[in-house]
């Protein structure tokens, strides 16, 4: 695991920049961290370096699916609103684990079950000098 510490926002980019170094081929990543980390603003920064400019926290609609031009499918889950584990399987959360694609999760608690050992958790932590990101 590496942490990597920043102090503001502007150096997010080099943050995804070094994820996509050390995890270059879509896989599934847990991210985990208090309400308000950056969990959101982190997948965004990795979008756009995949070549993904128009992004938003799937907060209400659960899952937001994307493609770059080059076909890289970026999968992005917000769970933090389902209370069990049957719910992500109601909205087919088995089937999108399957697929070809970088998949986020915020908030897995709920759906650790569903995920194999090769998931890769993300620990996103305010600090008082700024953010922190464990991966």
């Amino acid at each position: 695991m590496r942490t990597i510490s920043i102090s503001a926002l502007a150096e997010l980019p080099m943050v995804a920049q070094t994820f996509l170094t050390a995890y270059p081929k879509p896989t599934i990543f847990l991210l985990e961290g208090e309400m308000g980390a950056g969990k959101t603003t982190f997948v965004k920064a990795v979008c756009e370096l995949l070549g993904i400019t128009e992004t938003s926290s799937p907060t209400f609609g659960i899952v937001n699916e994307y493609e770059s031009k080059e076909k890289v499918k970026v999968l992005h889950f917000d769970l933090y609103r389902l209370k069990s584990l049957q719910e992500a399987m109601d909205i087919g959360l088995e089937d999108y684990l399957h697929q070809e694609a970088y998949i986020f999760i915020e908030w897995p608690q709920l759906i650790e079950p569903l995920v194999d050992s090769t998931a890769i958790k993300i620990y996103i932590e305010e600090t008082p000098l700024g953010r922190s990101f464990t991966f």
